[in-house]
């Protein structure tokens, strides 16, 4: 009896420069990578070979079996029933990408007094619908299956429907819109759900009472309360992000609360940044490193006082799912061995690829408003394939923890040196000690004790890191 298999849709074969083999499903955005055995297996089940006869290996039909049973491969009803032209293998000459996190405009509805992009005067512009719907193309050739989307304010695009469709109709999957909340509405919601797309609304919200100050706007804050209300309700999950100052900072657990209330599922804290606009407006407000970590300090107990509410992210300091007994230490990249120091210096920023408003690739967006930016290439200039090949990005975003101690020797006289692996390069930044150089927030967390003063903070939960015991 023949027995022939093809690949399930929508999985595809795939591969990029380092890594060859990997099986891609569109429109989840998942990779997985393989080894040759798997892809061997794989790339014969086209429809077109016969399995049963003696010239297939025996292991080959053992894993066909286990891969029918994963779903990732099904017999076919008669051979020549071969798979679409989308699935067959194709070998990208980039490097790897997980997601792209892109702002598609660098305008604002919103005068935000913090904002690093200067989005209310629009510094950065924003991209004409031909170069977006270009880049689009490119992030599909380069085989960037994950798309986020911020801008400035990303729904302020007359075309954003036309973008997204784009994107949608090369399989791609959007995980986020990022957004302050004012255009979020049924209608919106409607036009997503008629593309049978549910993506994350990660709406900006910067404390109960102090919303509006920041965001330059009346009405800001009740308008990020009522798009978290109508996402929950149309079940469209939601997160936040809330950025932290001396005027804001008692607000904290309420602010937690309240949008645990309107049915945020996570959120994540940051002091305002000193860049951008925030430089003219912040007067004393900025808070310093060692503030914010007190801030933190003080509130932890009333996150496990109040039930844990929901998942948390504290910074680099503190991280805590909803209802949970445990938490983590984000600063604490490894338990300390040696072989870190082969790990990319940021795993964050060698999965996501940030472009900005002006086409520009950056390893995160924190870098967008410094000078540090004009060091990365742009897009319309250099392709993004080449971008993502043998560029001053992808070597960045590729150096090691070993390279990066290589050239700071404080950091590798330190003991410390395989837990923070490096710190946060957009910190170090802010720091002043340049995007290669130490973290002054991670020696801050290190050397002052903080992993044990969190301990003290979270008495009877435990930590499920590497360093608090």
């Amino acid at each position: 009896m023949n027995l022939f298999y093809k690949i399930k849709e929508p999985h595809a074969l795939r591969g990029w420069d380092g890594a060859p083999y990997a099986l891609c499903t569109y429109g989840t955005g998942r990779t997985v990578f393989l080894n040759k055995h798997a892809y061997d297996v794989l790339s014969l089940c086209y429809g077109l070979v016969d399995f049963s006869t003696f010239l297939i290996p025996e292991n080959f039909r053992e894993t066909a079996e286990q891969l029918t049973k994963e779903g990732v491969i099904e017999q076919c009803q008669q051979p020549g029933q071969t798979v679409k032209p989308y699935q067959k293998y194709r070998l990208h000459p980039n490097k790897y990408i997980k997601t792209a996190h892109w702002s598609v405009t660098g305008r604002c509805n919103y005068k935000c007094r913090h904002c690093y992009m200067s989005a209310p005067e629009a510094k950065f512009g924003e991209l004409s619908r031909e170069m977006c719907l270009d880049i689009i193309d490119q992030l599909a050739d380069c085989g960037v299956m994950n798309i986020s989307i911020t801008g400035g304010e990303a729904l302020v695009r007359r075309d954003f429907f036309e973008l997204l469709d784009r994107m949608l109709a090369y399989g791609m999957h959007i995980t986020t819109i990022y957004s302050n909340g004012k255009l979020v509405t049924a209608g919106l919601l409607d036009a997503l759900e008629r593309r049978r797309i549910y993506p994350e609304f990660n709406i900006s919200f910067d404390g109960i009472g102090w919303h509006d100050w920041l965001r330059g706007v009346k009405g800001a804050e009740q308008a990020a309360l009522d798009a978290f209300r109508l996402c929950h309700e149309r079940g469209f999950p939601t997160g936040a992000e809330l950025c932290l100052h001396h005027r804001n900072k008692h607000t904290l657990r309420e602010s937690v609360n309240v949008l645990a209330g309107v049915g945020v599922g996570h959120l994540k804290t940051n002091p305002a940044s000193l860049s951008g606009a925030w430089i003219e407006n912040a007067g004393g407000d900025n808070l310093s490193v060692g503030e914010l970590f007190d801030i933190y300090l003080d509130y932890i107990p009333h996150f496990f006082a109040d039930g844990a509410p929901l998942d948390i992210q504290l910074g680099g300091f503190f991280m805590a799912r909803k209802g949970a007994k445990t938490y983590t230490l984000p600063a604490a990249k490894s338990d300390g061995r040696a072989a870190t120091g082969k790990y990319c210096i940021c795993g964050h920023a060698r999965n996501v690829m940030y472009i900005s408003a002006d086409g520009r690739v950056l390893p995160c967006m924190s870098l967008s408003g410094v000078d540090a930016q004009h060091d990365f290439p742009l897009i319309s200039e250099l392709g993004l394939s080449a971008c993502l090949g043998d560029s001053h990005y992808m070597r960045l975003i590729e150096t090691t923890v070993d390279e990066f101690l290589a050239k700071n020797t404080g950091c590798a006289d330190c003991e410390n040196k395989y837990i923070c692996a490096g710190g946060c390069r957009a910190s170090a930044l802010e720091s002043g000690t340049g995007l290669m150089g130490p973290d002054g927030a991670a020696c801050l967390f290190f050397k002052g004790g903080y992993a044990e003063r969190v301990k003290a903070a979270a008495q009877g939960y435990d930590c499920g890191n590497y360093i608090s015991k």
